[in-house]
């Protein structure tokens, strides 16, 4: 398998690179307008043809760059079907993998942060990878308090879908804001501050609605145009 993080920092947004090494094919996870020249660059660099561009979920920090790597190159634009959003090739629902070259990604329904958010689970040679978009990130979570977000459905979310993973499953979250790269399933379980080390949902419940998060800076712009796949593209 072919792997790169990568990292956009005025949202501090990870994309991920996942490739086959036998096929070629490739899919980029949550890729950025902003960073389409780069993951093209790195496409080709290595060979590689993006199949799909996997959405987490509708992303209100920052423009998605399915559209414009759909013109460039044809790629397939794969949206939660929950979402609701408008110019998507593939539904992306709980139960129907999505296959890149001999690679299957795996994606959970883990609703909370938004109604529509997805995680993507790799089952690998080397083991267990799960990308947790926002709903699950290093000692954090994201928001619940708009786009339908909930807090006691992401607590439920988590830990019906993710916690149940098998403890060395590697996280990838959609973000960090220090400089952070990865956890693990197991190291959440134990010791994030909001979900983990045997928080009640009570407990839960009162962090998020205490956090008095300010609104985000892009959100009319990146909401929209994520509901259309980036196609509306004034960023």
């Amino acid at each position: 398998m072919i792997f790169r993080q990568l990292f956009e920092p005025q949202a501090s947004a990870y994309t991920y690179l996942i490739g086959c090494e036998e096929t070629r094919e490739a899919a980029l996870i949550d890729p950025v307008l902003e960073t389409v020249d780069r993951d093209l660059a790195l496409l080709g660099e290595l060979g590689l043809t993006l199949k799909y561009t996997l959405e987490t979920h509708i992303h209100a920090d920052h423009v998605t760059g399915a559209a414009r790597l759909r013109g460039e190159i044809g790629s397939k634009a794969a949206v939660p079907e929950k979402s609701g959003a408008d110019h998507v090739d593939v539904a992306v629902r709980e139960g129907d993998p999505i296959a890149v070259g001999r690679l299957s990604l795996q994606p959970l329904y883990v609703p909370g942060h938004t109604d529509d958010h997805h995680a993507y689970l790799l089952q690998s040679d080397d083991g267990g990878r799960v990308f947790t978009g926002d709903a699950l990130m290093i000692d954090g979570c994201g928001r619940t308090d708009f786009q339908n977000g909930d807090a006691a459905t992401l607590y439920r979310s988590v830990h019906a879908k993710l916690f149940a993973l098998p403890d060395d499953t590697i996280v990838y979250p959609g973000h960090d804001y220090q400089q952070r790269r990865v956890s693990s399933i197991g190291q959440e379980k134990a010791r994030n501050p909001r979900l983990g080390g045997g928080k009640t949902l009570e407990e839960f419940v009162a962090i998020m609605n205490g956090l008095n998060l300010p609104r985000p800076g892009k959100m009319d712009v990146a909401v929209p145009a994520n509901r259309e796949c980036g196609e509306v593209q004034a960023v």
